[in-house]
């Protein structure tokens, strides 16, 4: 790895770890980095995961004031987050790499459209008298799909969690961000861990994109709780856009 491939890196690594913490795609942009720069796909997708870790440990922490009280919540859903970024990362290894190509786009778009009409669809759900405070089974499982994506490969997987959780769960945008950011953050370690045991991980790349979305992390936190609730929503969803346009064209 050249100097100017490194300086290279590690801006990605930074941008993609301040969108992370802020809505969460952030693999849009190192993993397009890593295959200009001549690494293969397999390759740069698993160093990729590997190195945006610090970033999402540092984007939780730079959320903690918005995680106290959700405890209980980050438990329950922490088995998801384990087995589905353990499974996403097996079926990476293991199936062909288009095998998603046509259902992700349409994940992502559904999930745009849930976060924008949010506000509303929640105010009817209020009136369910059966509403769970954690949500039930389906949003488990829901919660379990978006962390087998978000093990496969990533990239908006923060807009399919705060689709999920926005609909599913009574509590503000905010909130649900920091609890998105430890569950994105369980997934890419588990993935991480796996990939680190049977797959090819090119640490001078993973150490890169470790220190850029470090920094990322810690910027995207302070940038991300000072947006109001429109704000952030709006982000969210142009993000999101962002990401189906780079699946369908890149």
């Amino acid at each position: 790895m050249s100097p100017a491939e490194a300086v290279a890196i590690i801006a990605a690594g930074f941008a993609a770890g301040a969108i992370n913490v802020v809505v969460g795609s952030g693999t849009m942009i190192t993993f397009p980095t890593l295959l200009a720069l001549g690494y293969p796909p397999v390759v740069a997708n698993v160093s990729n995961t590997v190195g945006l870790v610090p970033g999402s440990v540092v984007g939780a922490w730079g959320y903690r004031a918005e995680l106290r009280g959700q405890r209980a919540r980050v438990l329950r859903f922490a088995v998801a987050a384990v087995v589905g970024g353990a499974g996403g990362a097996v079926l990476l290894l293991a199936l062909p790499p288009g095998a998603f190509e046509a259902v992700v786009p349409v994940l992502i778009v559904l999930a745009c459209v849930l976060v924008a009409a949010q506000p509303w669809i929640a105010a009817r759900l209020k009136e369910r008298p059966n509403r769970r405070e954690h949500g039930g089974p389906v949003v488990w499982l829901l919660v379990l799909a978006a962390a087998v994506y978000g093990g496969y490969f990533g990239a908006a997987q923060g807009v399919l969690l705060l689709a999920v959780l926005g609909l599913a769960l009574q509590d503000t945008l905010q909130r649900l961000n920091a609890f998105k950011n430890v569950q994105a953050g369980l997934v890419n370690l588990v993935a991480g861990l796996v990939f680190m045991v049977v797959a090819e991980v090119d640490w001078a790349v993973a150490g890169s994109i470790a220190v850029g979305s470090a920094a990322g992390g810690l910027v995207g936190a302070r940038i991300g709780r000072r947006l109001p609730p429109l704000g952030l929503r709006i982000v969210i969803v142009v993000v999101g856009v962002a990401a189906v346009v780079y699946l369908l064209t890149g």
